[in-house]
């Protein structure tokens, strides 16, 4: 009976260790097709000259491979070719480059660089009441006021208003074309703001800037849109004009324009 208790015992342990058996895993390798890209070694920040320390190869599936890419295929010098690049666009590290985020050295400055095609850059002055107590940062978007003197029929000398642009771009803050990871304000030194612009807003802003004093009214990042440009953000319904009422101690006097 003693042998007979032990066989069966050893059965059931047997068994059992045959029915919870864990299943037997595979691994199965699949091969991808894939290509070596430039990508950014480090974060490239707008303005900034490349060399190739900020470039390295990745491998990246053929088949998520776009047209702008550069590959090794295609241009195994291109880490040498494109050192003293300057970046038109900040590039996160692991981001692959493009032709169209860096512009070679000589084909014009920095700021050239990233002004879009067709538009100019413009500056005009400024001062800590008229830049929204230096505030403004590169990127921002303002609407651009001017104040200047008119005098009425009567011999007497008003202040006039003109609401010239709405929604432009700021480019620069004095010399400064980025914003610093962190800050929060330009310099407080800064006295001049460079500004986007077409080319008959140039010619405007050239204009208003011999007549009277510019003044900066910042936009909300609400206001922004994916068609960013002088009407972005506008209410289509809203007529801008260079000209607006004037209010004379309080009462309503008439209008007066740059146009």
């Amino acid at each position: 009976m003693a042998i007979a208790a032990t066989a069966g015992v050893l059965a059931f342990v047997m068994v059992r260790g045959m029915v919870n058996k864990p299943p037997v895993e595979k691994t199965v390798e699949v091969k991808v097709q894939s290509s070596d890209v430039l990508v950014a070694r480090t974060d490239i920040g707008l303005g900034q000259i490349t060399n190739d320390s900020l470039f390295r190869w990745q491998s990246w599936p053929k088949e998520t491979i776009t047209t702008g890419f550069i590959t090794r295929d295609d241009r195994p010098d291109a880490m040498t070719q494109l050192s003293g690049s300057i970046a038109r666009a900040p590039v996160m590290a692991g981001e692959p480059i493009t032709q169209t985020k860096l512009v070679k050295a000589g084909q014009g400055g920095v700021l050239a660089a990233i002004l879009p095609a067709g538009m100019r850059a413009i500056s005009t002055r400024i001062k800590e009441e008229t830049a929204v107590g230096n505030l403004i940062l590169p990127n921002d978007r303002v609407d651009v006021i001017l104040i200047r003197r008119v005098r009425s029929k009567g011999g007497q000398e008003d202040f006039v208003s003109d609401l010239l642009f709405g929604n432009v771009r700021v480019l620069a803050i004095g010399q400064e074309i980025e914003t610093k990871e962190g800050k929060k304000q330009a310099g407080g030194n800064a006295s001049t703001t460079t500004l986007e612009l077409t080319a008959r807003q140039a010619e405007l802003l050239a204009l208003a800037n011999s007549m009277g004093e510019i003044s900066l009214s910042l936009r909300s990042i609400s206001d922004l849109d994916v068609n960013q440009g002088p009407t972005a953000g506008v209410d289509p319904s809203v007529k801008e004009s260079t000209a607006i009422r004037v209010l004379r101690y309080g009462s309503a006097s008439r209008a007066y324009g740059v146009n």
